[in-house]
């Protein structure tokens, strides 16, 4: 492992002074009511970032009542008018690439490298909703007696409370943000408190690329639930976006429905990683790197449980524990780390349980296995050969670089391991038989799946599950309409006037 820096360089000192500390509500930065602060930390080193305002009830009530003043003028504003301003924010994001990807890395942890890939997988939300704003289509047409004609239109559903992960901090930010936008939506954007830089200067990005005042207003806080708590329950908001713990989306869910809200719910995943005899194996552990490892396994997903045919396990296993032990943990600005540090102590702990757990029940790690104690809150890349059936470590989401292994002998067991969680958001499946992967694809109860691919997202693409994994899309065509109601007005067929 590398070893962590001790002090900030004077670069980053210099962006971590350029991002604001305060709240935005109303298109002002203010402190908050109460005066509180927290403070944001480095998770390679422990060491805080930075102090910033800490918002209360009353200060979500007020941006509330800000987001709901802006509704009616922002959601009359031209569409042309808001693709300028997410297509303005997407070039001032990419020409910014670099500060974004050194905030991330310094505030969740992950390397440059994949800071940088965020930025841009993030910066596209931008540009496809800009590239929607304007296509949002309605129809006219005539009912079947001819009697009367039909006019549907899709309008902006109002104010929305926007609440983001901490582990990826831009992208899931502008994957929220930028439909709400193109839709005409007013926000309220709750982001993680541990996570929360990011946010901040991206919502002064939005405001330089002409974004008016009350269309977004930030209110980080540590008092999650004393903040958006009361702005769920306000009969002005209309819709609800969560991305986070399906723990906590039942919640939400159940506060949402006594103002019988839209919500859109991006929760837990438990996603299979299947290797079927005939598969590229090489190509496969390659697979399994970018679905474990990416994000340090913190990422809903990741691959959480890894189905190899018996035939190919060894070599699989082999080849993928090889490849594990040959990355570098480290701080994410160490231009030799691969592996970043989980994001606190006790995710970190949690991890270790599993592990532990995977062992006591007859699992072998054949790498990794220990955490480290130093500096910062790392985890070994590890491999779990010899899981059994019923571990711990399968039924929860790992959320950290654990790789545990199990395997099957036929398709109709590799299906019912696959569709063993109350999971569905992604699963991944290796095979050279296309005939195979397609029947998977109808048979693993999933709302995604990587046929021969470990990365599958991008902001062209339906982002969502099924089960208790989620409702709605978000990404593609389908995800502005998650901001949006349809509108039907029947009138006389002027024909027949």
């Amino acid at each position: 492992m590398t070893v962590a820096a001790a002090e900030l360089t004077e670069r980053e000192s210099t962006l971590l002074a350029s991002v604001p500390t305060g709240l935005l509500i109303n298109g002002e930065w203010r402190s908050a009511a109460s005066g509180q602060t927290f403070t944001v930390e480095d998770p390679s080193t422990g060491k805080a970032l930075l102090e910033i305002a800490n918002a209360g009830a009353s200060d979500g009530a007020a941006a509330m009542d800000a987001a709901a003043a802006a509704q009616d003028e922002w959601a009359a504003t031209a569409p042309r008018f808001r693709a300028e301003i997410l297509r303005k924010a997407f070039e001032l994001v990419t020409a910014r690439a670099e500060d974004f990807a050194l905030l991330m890395t310094l505030e969740m942890g992950k390397p440059l490298a994949e800071s940088r890939g965020e930025v841009k997988y993030g910066a596209e939300f931008l540009r496809w909703f800009s590239e929607e704003a304007s296509r949002s289509f309605g129809r006219y047409s005539s009912n079947p007696e001819g009697t009367q004609q039909i006019l549907v239109q899709k309008k902006p559903v109002g104010p929305c409370l926007l609440i983001t992960p901490w582990n990826f901090p831009l992208a899931m930010a502008t994957r929220k943000i930028a439909p709400a936008i193109a839709a005409g939506c007013t926000m309220v954007l709750k982001p993680a408190n541990l996570t929360p830089l990011t946010s901040l200067l991206f919502a002064h990005v939005l405001m330089e690329a002409g974004l008016p005042a009350g269309v977004l207003n930030v209110v980080q806080t540590t008092d999650a639930g004393g903040v958006t708590g009361p702005v769920v329950k306000d009969a002005r908001l209309r819709k609800l976006s969560f991305t986070g713990s399906t723990a906590v989306g039942k919640r939400l869910l159940a506060d949402a429905s006594s103002n019988v809200l839209r919500t859109s719910m991006e929760l837990g995943g438990n996603a299979p990683f299947l290797v079927f005899a005939d598969a590229d194996i090489d190509a496969a552990v390659d697979g399994a790197m970018a679905a474990k490892l990416r994000n340090m396994g913190e990422a809903c997903t990741a691959a959480n449980r890894f189905l190899v045919h018996e035939s190919v396990a060894e070599e699989f296993s082999t080849k993928l524990a090889t490849k594990m032990a040959a990355t570098t943990t480290g701080r994410g600005t160490d231009p030799e780390t691969t592996v970043g540090p989980l994001i606190d102590a006790k995710s970190r702990a949690k991890v270790h349980a599993l592990v532990t757990d995977a062992v006591a029940d007859g699992a072998r790690a054949i790498v990794g296995g220990s955490p480290s104690y130093g500096p910062g809150y790392f985890y070994p890349p590890t491999v779990l050969a010899g899981v059994e059936p019923g571990s711990r470590i399968l039924a929860e989401e790992i959320f950290g670089p654990v790789a545990p292994i199990v395997t099957f002998k036929s398709e109709d067991e590799a299906v019912a391991l696959a569709n063993d969680t109350e999971y569905g958001l992604v699963a991944y499946v290796y095979t050279r038989d296309h005939n195979c992967g397609l029947r998977m694809a109808n048979r693993i109860e999933t709302g995604m799946m990587g046929l021969n691919a470990g990365v599958i997202s991008n902001a062209a693409a339906p982002f969502g599950g099924v089960k208790q994994s989620g409702l709605g899309r978000e990404g593609s065509i389908e995800g502005i309409e998650e901001y949006q109601y349809t509108q039907y007005i029947g009138f006389p067929n002027p024909n027949n006037v």
